[in-house]
C-alpha cells in the first residue's frame, strides 16, 4: 500500500511486488469486469519493469472511476512476518490519497497461516482485497472498455 517495510527478506516482482496495491487493482478490476491487473500491465511488457505499483493503481484508477464509485475497499495481508499492524494507518491514508476517498471507506487487517504452507515458512506474503463499487450507466462503461481494449468491452 505504498509503504517500505523493512524486513531482513524482501519481496520479487516485475514491479515493485506491492502486493496490496495489486490486490485492490485486481478488485477493483473485478468488480467492473475489466479483467485483471495483467491484462491492464502486461508481466512481460518492459515498461513495467519496477515500476510503483501505487502508480500503476492511480493510473488504473483515473479510468475506472469515470464509470464507478468506490464505496468501500477492505484489504486483508497474509504474513508471517512482518506485522503488517504498525503500518495500518499509513496504508489507509496511502490508499484513500490514491483512490480520492475519505479514510474511513478503507479497511486493512492482516492475519497469518499460523506457519502453514509457504506464507507460514515466509516464503512470500499474499493480500486480498473486496472492493464495493457503484457503477455508472452500462452505455458509458461499455464505451470506456472499447476505449481501453478495443473489442473486448462488446
Amino acid at each position: 500500500g505504498g509503504v517500505e517495510i523493512r524486513s531482513e527478506k524482501g519481496l520479487d516482482g516485475h514491479s515493485d511486488a506491492d502486493v496490496v496495491a495489486h490486490s485492490v487493482m485486481d478488485a477493483i478490476l473485478g468488480g467492473l469486469a475489466m479483467g485483471d491487473i495483467g491484462l491492464w500491465f502486461p508481466p512481460d511488457d518492459p515498461q513495467y519493469e519496477g515500476a510503483s505499483s501505487m502508480e500503476l493503481l492511480d493510473q488504473l484508477w483515473q479510468r475506472a472511476k469515470r464509470q464507478a464509485d468506490l464505496l468501500h475497499l477492505d484489504v486483508t495481508v497474509i504474513a508471517q512476518k512482518p506485522r503488517i499492524s504498525p503500518y495500518y494507518e499509513a496504508i489507509r491514508r496511502n490508499l484513500a490519497c490514491v483512490l480520492g476517498v475519505e479514510l474511513w471507506r478503507i479497511s486493512i487487517k492482516a492475519t497469518t497461516t499460523e506457519r502453514l504452507g509457504a506464507i507460514g515458512r515466509e516464503e512470500g506474503i499474499a493480500s486480498y482485497a473486496v472492493a464495493t463499487l457503484r457503477k455508472g450507466s452500462q452505455e458509458a462503461f461499455a464505451e470506456l472498455l472499447r476505449e481501453s481494449f478495443g473489442r473486448f468491452g462488446e
